[in-house]
């Protein structure tokens, strides 16, 4: 028996030992990752945290792009925003615990990241009018900002992006705000431990990504990282719910680009339905790609937006 317990001391000694370990590695790890890549836009308050923009180009009207779940600016940062900056003024920015930006409170749905936006595109003093451009699960967010903030919206471009029909849950749990008690995230125990940093490569992540995008792996890899997208996937049903109230732009002009190479059951027609959000509507293709459309076919995303700068430039002059 009193062995046994030496054991068990020694084990957990060890046990320990090894987190203590993990926990210095991740931090050194954070620490030279942060003097490595500086982020390449402002990090501006939005109200006791900080969140992270990064504009480019000239021109109106100004293009603003959401990405999806546990997505931020890097995705887009490599290849479309470059090549519409040619254009416009174009912007990508990290919601709150993404990218470059600090953690945020919670819930992370599409009604606290629009309202967040906004606060962020006002007090980074980029006015409007905009093109919003959201992707998967950040189109949810775009319906929700062009309902709130229609004035200062011109044009839509929705990227693959969700339907609230492709919930489940029934309407009253939908509306239902998170928990506000932060959820426990297994990955982000683990990241802070250095345990993911080990394992996941960025392969593993996105096999797709282009070459020269070095900060996307240092960023995922992070204990906040992890924590923030289980956040915004817990808060997605209410997400789309908010979404599912907007049930119409008017005639606001609107692009919807799917691609052709998703073959998730019932997307097609959840991305055709989108096309009725507004009277002023087109859906365009991207014949080579799957949902990842800024990684697997990136021209068929400016194209769309570059598309809808030159519409909303020649209503303007009318």
């Amino acid at each position: 028996m009193k062995t046994n317990l030496i054991w068990l001391g020694r084990v957990m000694v060890l046990i320990i030992g090894l987190a203590l370990v993990g926990a210095i590695y991740e931090s050194l790890a954070e620490a030279a990752d942060a003097k490595a890549y500086p982020p390449p836009g402002q990090l501006v308050d939005v109200g006791g945290y900080r969140l992270h923009i990064n504009c480019i180009g000239v021109g109106s009207p100004t293009v603003i792009i959401e990405a999806g779940l546990g997505d931020w600016s890097t995705s887009w940062g490599g290849t479309v925003q470059p090549e519409v900056s040619k254009t416009t003024r174009v912007c990508t920015y990290d919601r709150a615990g993404m990218g470059w930006s600090d953690p945020g409170p919670l819930p992370r749905d599409a009604a606290h990241f629009a309202k967040e936006l906004h606060t962020l595109l006002q007090n980074a003093n980029i006015p409007g009018p905009y093109i919003m451009v959201g992707h998967s699960l950040g189109g949810a967010t775009v319906r929700v900002f062009v309902h709130d903030y229609a004035s200062e919206v011109a044009g839509v471009v929705l990227i693959e992006s969700m339907n609230p029909k492709q919930s489940t849950q029934s309407p009253e749990v939908l509306s239902q705000s998170e928990s506000q008690s932060q959820p426990f995230s297994f990955q982000a125990a683990l990241a802070r431990f250095g345990v993911a940093r080990l394992l996941v490569k960025v392969p593993a992540i996105a096999p797709s990504m282009p070459a020269g995008e070095e900060a996307y792996y240092p960023l995922y890899i992070r204990p906040q990282s992890f924590q923030t997208t289980d956040n915004e996937g817990q808060g997605m049903p209410a997400s789309l719910a908010q979404a599912a109230t907007v049930k119409t732009f008017g005639d606001l002009p609107l692009i919807v680009l799917t691609a052709k190479l998703n073959d998730i059951p019932g997307w097609s027609e959840w991305q055709t339905e989108l096309l009725q959000l507004s009277s002023n509507s087109q859906h365009l293709f991207a014949e080579n790609s799957g949902h990842v459309v800024q990684f697997d076919e990136p021209e068929a995303a400016v194209d769309a937006i570059v598309k809808m700068v030159e519409l909303v430039r020649l209503l303007t002059q009318k």
